[in-house]
C-alpha cells in the first residue's frame, strides 16, 4: 500500500458521524445521491476529517448519503438557501443555472480523462467554479463522474454504422437526445429503473454508462457489448451554500476551500480502484469489450449538438479553449 493510500484509509476510517460532531462548533450538513462507500461519498468523508483536524475540532461535515436529504433536483434547490451546506452533484442538473457547465456535458468535448484533469484543475476549472457564486453556490472541487461508453445486446458497435436505426436508452437531456439523433440513433428516454428489464425484452437494444454502473446494474447481463467510445466524460462537482460560507471567517473559508481541494485525489484513488473492479467482474462475465476504434466519425457528427448547445460567443470560446487544452 502506498504512503497516499495508508493516508486515505486513515482518513476513512476516521469518519465524523453525527453522534462524534455534536462537540463541533458548527457541523454541515452535506448531501449525496450516491450510496455509502461510493467515492464522492467517502472523499467528502476525508474532507470532514482533514476540516476537523485543521480547524482543532471546531468545523465538521455531517455526510447524507443515498439521497437521503431528496434527489439532486430538490437538494440544488436546499442549498442555495443554505438547508444543505455542501452538496456533492453532477454537472447536468446544473446545465440550466450555470451555463458554463453546458460545455463540459457536450459530448467528446474531452478527449479522455487525462484531458478532463488538466482542464479541471487549471484556469478553466477555477473560472467554472467561480461561475457558481452568483447563482448562490460556492464551487469548491471537481470529482470524477467516470467516462459513459455505449452497450447494447444486438451486435459489437465498431463505426457509426452500427448505430443507426439502434434504439438507446438516454437520460431525460436534450443533449443526450439530440447526441443520439446526430448518431443516427433512436434515442429512448427512460428511468434508469426500468433499463435492465427493457434490454431483457427488446424494448431498447442499448444504454450508455460508465464501467461501475454498467456493472453494478447488472446491465452486463443482458447487454454483452461494450464500446469505449468514451462519449460523455462529465465532472461532479462539490458546491458549498455561499449563505453558509459567508458566514465564516476568511480563515474558516481557507480551510474549507484547501480540504475541499486535498480531497480530489482522494476521490480519484477510490474511483479507479472501484472502475478496475467493476472491468474486471465484467470482462470475467464474458462480455465483449470493443476498445479500440475510430472515434473521428462520431466527434464529426456532433457538430450540429455543438451548434444548438454551445450558442453563444462566450460558450464557444469555451469551448475553443478546452480543445486546445494540451
Amino acid at each position: 500500500m502506498t504512503t497516499f493510500s495508508k493516508i486515505t484509509a486513515a482518513l476513512l476510517t476516521s469518519v465524523v458521524f453525527a453522534g462524534a460532531a455534536s462537540a463541533c462548533e458548527i457541523t454541515f450538513k452535506s448531501s449525496d445521491t450516491h450510496p455509502d462507500g461510493y467515492p464522492t461519498v467517502e472523499a467528502v468523508k476525508a474532507m470532514g476529517k482533514m476540516l476537523e483536524e485543521r480547524s482543532n475540532g471546531r468545523l465538521c461535515i455531517e455526510v447524507f448519503h443515498s439521497a437521503q436529504l431528496g434527489e439532486e433536483k430538490d437538494t440544488i434547490e436546499q442549498t442555495k438557501f443554505g438547508v444543505i451546506d455542501f452538496n456533492r452533484v453532477s454537472l447536468g442538473p446544473f446545465n440550466n443555472i450555470v451555463e458554463e457547465t453546458k460545455v463540459v456535458s457536450l459530448p467528446y468535448i474531452f478527449r479522455g480523462v487525462d484531458h478532463m484533469h488538466k482542464v479541471m484543475d487549471g484556469p478553466i476549472g477555477d473560472e467554472m467554479a467561480a461561475a457558481f457564486e452568483p447563482h448562490g453556490y460556492v464551487g469548491l472541487a471537481f470529482y470524477d463522474g467516470g467516462s459513459r461508453s455505449f452497450y447494447n445486446s444486438q451486435k459489437p458497435i465498431t463505426s457509426i454504422d452500427d448505430m443507426k436505426g439502434m434504439k438507446v436508452r438516454v437520460m431525460q437531456s436534450d443533449v443526450f437526445v439530440d447526441m443520439m439523433s446526430a448518431l443516427g440513433a433512436n434515442a429512448t428516454p427512460m428511468p434508469y429503473g426500468e433499463v435492465y428489464s427493457s434490454l431483457q425484452t427488446g424494448v431498447i437494444d442499448g444504454a450508455e454508462n460508465n464501467w461501475p454502473s454498467f456493472e453494478s446494474s447488472g446491465h452486463f447481463e443482458v447487454a454483452k457489448y461494450y464500446t469505449l467510445d468514451e462519449h460523455l466524460i462529465v465532472p461532479e462537482v462539490l458546491v458549498m451554500s455561499k449563505a453558509s460560507y459567508d458566514k465564516l471567517s476568511a480563515e474558516d473559508q481557507a480551510l474549507v476551500r484547501q480540504a475541499a481541494k486535498d480531497s480530489v485525489p482522494v476521490m480519484r484513488e477510490l474511483w479507479v480502484a472501484r472502475e478496475a473492479a467493476s472491468e474486471e467482474k465484467v470482462r470475467a462475465a464474458g462480455a465483449e469489450v470493443i476498445k479500440d476504434i475510430d472515434k473521428t466519425p462520431f466527434i464529426e457528427a456532433m457538430v450540429p449538438v455543438y451548434e444548438k448547445h454551445a450558442n453563444t460567443p462566450k460558450l464557444q470560446d469555451l469551448v475553443k479553449r478546452i480543445q486546445a487544452t494540451e
